[in-house]
């Protein structure tokens, strides 16, 4: 079965969800409302299972040149430097990080020449049971599947599910990217909050912040020293890496997700990624999550006889497990940013044997990590 889609949203889930297309032999626009293709954001890590994923997709020899392995989940330790638990270097890491920028070029050059289309912001969708169409500006483009990769604020899911507004999780974040080379990368546990660092191409780091906000929207006008002052004490080398990142640079964001849908599916509409399942960071499982959707929803195109079944058989496979990781997330995150639950959680991974703690950050180590992608034949000629 070959057919057309009109993808939404240029991000790595849209991306991801035209190269798997193009690979079972579909055709796709996809429609981005910037003005030019980039990707917002500063640095993630990507799991064994978001791994798989873009191998399955084609890319994933390109995606490991521009990333760069991180022992974070491996190195635990605590505001003085202690550490709780410590990875052995020499040793693999299953995880690896990549500036957000890097990993979106390598989906972008791989998607065919002229699907991609920048400045064109969807604002309705419509369908008539065969065909779907968006609406953007005065152009109407119809196709037998829209696909809405368009975030966490998704104008498709808006049409879709009304009531589906993103929740605020009570957390908050500062980011950015650091001139720091050769650091393994670490996970700092503090009282209310965490400092995540992982390594990233072309000598940087990539840091995080992530603690307890009392309401979405509070700034202020030096977030560079808010921080600092946030953070005072902590060991090296944070202060280096707040430090080192330009004042402007510094972004802060407040923590979100989506309580669950009740499907991903209506008619020829197929939710995918943020749009669907929008989850906070603390399992790093978001783009993750958008790239096993893209192989999944391509594989049921490619497997089923019908479009009507094969997007049933997305929604049966991908709304499960990816709405219990999102309740996982949320669950750590309220974990890991407690103050009440700190010295529990702190003496109990202290306590925690280094043979059993490294199994269980192995790249099969649990069962978010041990997911694999259907097959995705390759493109015919």
């Amino acid at each position: 079965m070959s057919g057309q889609a009109i993808v939404v949203g240029g991000g790595i889930g849209g991306l991801a969800a035209a190269l798997a297309l193009h690979r079972i032999g579909w055709r796709a626009v996809v429609l981005e409302r910037a003005p030019e293709l980039r990707e917002i954001g500063a640095g993630m890590s990507q799991a064994p299972n978001a791994m798989r994923a873009l191998a399955e997709l084609g890319v994933g020899e390109q995606a490991r040149a521009v990333g760069v392995p991180t022992h974070a989940s491996g190195n635990l330790r605590t505001p003085d430097g202690r550490y709780l638990q410590r990875a052995r270097l020499d040793d693999p890491t299953a995880m690896v990080a990549f500036h957000r920028a890097d990993l979106h070029r390598v989906l972008a050059d791989a998607v065919p020449s002229g699907w991609i289309r920048t400045d064109r912001e969807v604002t309705e969708v419509r369908q008539d049971g065969t065909r779907a169409s968006v609406r953007y500006g005065e152009t109407e483009m119809s196709a037998d599947v829209v696909i809405a990769a368009d975030g966490i604020n998704s104008a498709i899911r808006r049409h879709v599910w009304p009531q589906t507004p993103p929740r605020f999780l009570g957390r908050t974040a500062w980011l950015g990217i650091a001139e720091v080379a050769d650091l393994p990368g670490s996970i700092t546990l503090g009282p209310g909050g965490y400092f995540l660092i992982h390594p990233v191409a072309r000598g940087r780091a990539y840091w995080a912040y992530v603690t307890v906000a009392d309401a979405p929207g509070v700034r202020c006008d030096r977030e560079k020293d808010d921080l600092t002052r946030r953070l005072h004490g902590w060991h090296d080398p944070i202060p280096a890496l707040i430090e080192a990142t330009p004042a402007d640079a510094v972004i802060h964001i407040d923590i979100r997700d989506l309580d669950p849908l009740p499907g991903y599916v209506r008619g020829r509409v197929a939710l995918l990624g943020d749009a669907a399942h929008a989850m906070s960071p603390d399992r790093g499982q978001g783009a993750g999550q958008s790239l096993e959707d893209a192989v999944v929803l391509a594989a049921s195109l490619a497997g089923e006889s019908s479009i009507d079944a094969a997007l049933r058989r997305y929604d049966t496979e991908r709304r499960p497990r990816t709405q219990a990781i999102a309740r996982g997330a949320r669950a750590d995150g309220r974990r890991t940013t407690s103050r009440a639950a700190y010295r529990a959680m702190v003496t109990m991974i202290g306590l925690t044997p280094a043979p059993l703690w490294r199994a269980g950050i192995a790249a099969d180590g649990n069962a978010t990590w041990r997911w694999r992608p259907p097959a995705l034949s390759p493109r015919a000629g």
